[in-house]
């Protein structure tokens, strides 16, 4: 049997929630995957033994039965009679109780069910995303509209007529403060201003944002080098905070959840911000709002490209350039975990300091980029199986000298400029690779976002990865972060907080 539980936290008294959850009969008004509901037989929604029979809004049509129903407990049971979808002897429970922290409403919704052989975890996902998660979501929605705070008519009993209520979000856009790019150029283009979030459409999420970081891909986008912005607009890839409201269509996040995300669309140097669902994350108890801005980023970057770009294992030899700044510390640590001989290159005593204690056996302190002859002496001569540079054209040709034979240079980033055209008969000398990978080409199904978060999430839990923060501004400093960051002042992970 598979086992599928849900729980969430809903803004409301109980018996506002339960006078909604009582009628069996209710669902198409707050869940947005059921189009048509009616019962059976013409019999009163809150009897045992009533059946209702649905449509869901891509036409499939279903038939349950409630079996258990006490206004006492605030607990319902019911089971599916039909269903195109094949769970078989589906018996799920809603069970409500009291939170009297601001006299709010536990909802814990559970079932148990058979599948075909193989089907389990697809069905699984499916009943506790797109019906649970969802079915969370659309009541707190259904809830929260204006139209039903204000509603003055209600059925016999005090429970609100039927289709009395929209469902929605706030329509009203939220005001907040964002670091707005006046013109391509230098830190001084980028001022504060008043900003605001607009209503979630379809498929959208809104965020009351708490952390932002701060990357050197920012750098590229302020200069105009990475054309992701026309200004004015407001930069910034990866950022952490809670969710306010959500659109529709929108699963697996709920208001109030607490959510991270880097994603291509810039705007994250923001207090507010409206933005897809598909791009967002969300976060363990574990896992706090600036460990996870500080880390969306650099830590999936570390992931593809010792997991998915390359496949770093025990006894390869690694080469990491920027040892010591935000992919590099994290990548680091993470290639010493999977028992690679890490060497790295760093700019001065204190950086080789910070690497060492990243899991970095060999740091190389070089201000002139000349690294090749140090990396064959630390690996006998051979060189480095694995080189990821993200410095690009003053540390090209010589990441080409120390690769191994049939190594292969990973060019993730290009702090010092972009590489130059080259002949690719260079390769052939040591029938080397070069590739180019992008972190948002890995990320763009979401989800293969969700498995690399996750994935990085579960190191840091489990100690594999410790975050550095050692850099914090407020959110007005975003000009001062980035000098900062150009003069290489900083090591490990750079945030402001909104």
């Amino acid at each position: 049997m598979v086992n599928v539980v849900r729980s969430t936290v809903i803004d409301a008294p109980i018996e506002a929630v339960w006078q909604v959850l009582r009628d069996f009969n209710s669902h198409d008004q707050w869940h947005d995957i059921v189009a048509e509901s009616h019962i059976e037989d013409g019999r009163p929604s809150d009897e045992i033994g009533c059946v209702r029979k649905f449509r869901l809004q891509d036409g499939a049509e279903l038939r349950e039965q409630l079996i258990t129903l006490s206004d006492r407990d605030f607990i319902s049971a019911y089971c599916i009679l039909e269903s195109p979808i094949p769970l078989i002897n589906y018996v799920a429970t809603v069970t409500l109780k009291r939170v009297t922290d601001g006299n709010r409403t536990y909802w814990h919704w559970r079932s148990s069910f058979a599948t075909p052989k193989g089907r389990e975890q697809e069905l699984a996902t499916l009943v506790g995303r797109d019906v649970y998660e969802a079915g969370f979501a659309g009541l707190r929605n259904y809830l929260n509209a204006p139209a039903l705070r204000a509603n003055t008519s209600a059925a016999p009993g005090g429970v609100p007529a039927r289709n009395a209520y929209p469902r929605g979000v706030s329509a009203i856009p939220i005001k907040g403060n964002g670091i707005v790019l006046k013109a391509h150029g230098g830190p001084e283009q980028m001022v504060m201003q008043e900003i605001s979030a607009s209503p979630p459409g379809p498929g959208e999420v809104r965020i009351k944002q708490s952390v932002a970081g701060v990357n050197y891909i920012d750098v590229y986008v302020r200069t105009g080098a990475y054309p992701f912005i026309t200004p004015p607009g407001i930069p910034g890839m990866e950022a952490a905070g809670q969710v306010i409201d959500v659109g529709s269509g929108v699963t697996g996040i709920l208001p109030g959840d607490r959510v991270a995300y880097a994603s291509a669309q810039v705007g994250a140097y923001a207090s507010v911000r409206t933005m897809p669902a598909k791009d967002l994350v969300v976060l363990p108890n574990l896992i706090s709002d600036e460990t996870a801005a500080a880390i969306m980023l650099k830590g999936m970057t570390a992931e593809y490209l010792l997991h998915r770009t390359c496949r770093v294992k025990a006894g390869d030899v690694v080469l990491i350039h920027a040892a010591a700044g935000g992919v590099g510390l994290l990548a680091c640590q993470w290639a010493r975990h999977l028992g690679a001989t890490v060497i790295g290159t760093v700019g001065s005593d204190e950086k080789a300091r910070v690497a060492r204690e990243a899991g970095c056996e060999y740091p190389i302190v070089t201000r002139d980029n000349q690294f090749a002859n140090a990396v064959k002496e630390i690996s006998h001569g051979k060189g480095a199986k694995y080189i990821f540079d993200g410095i690009g054209k003053d540390s090209f040709a010589e990441s080409l000298e120390a690769l191994a034979m049939r190594g292969h240079l990973v060019s993730y980033g290009a702090a010092s400029g972009a590489i130059p055209l080259m002949d690719l008969g260079q390769l052939s000398a040591k029938s080397v690779t070069l590739t180019r990978p992008v972190l948002f080409h890995y990320t763009a199904d979401a989800n293969d976002l969700r498995d690399m978060a996750n994935h990085l999430f579960a190191m840091i839990e489990r100690g594999v990865l410790k975050v550095s923060v050692n850099h914090r501004y407020p959110l007005v400093a975003a000009d001062q972060a980035h000098r900062d960051l150009e003069a290489r002042k900083t090591t490990g992970s750079v945030v402001l907080l909104c």
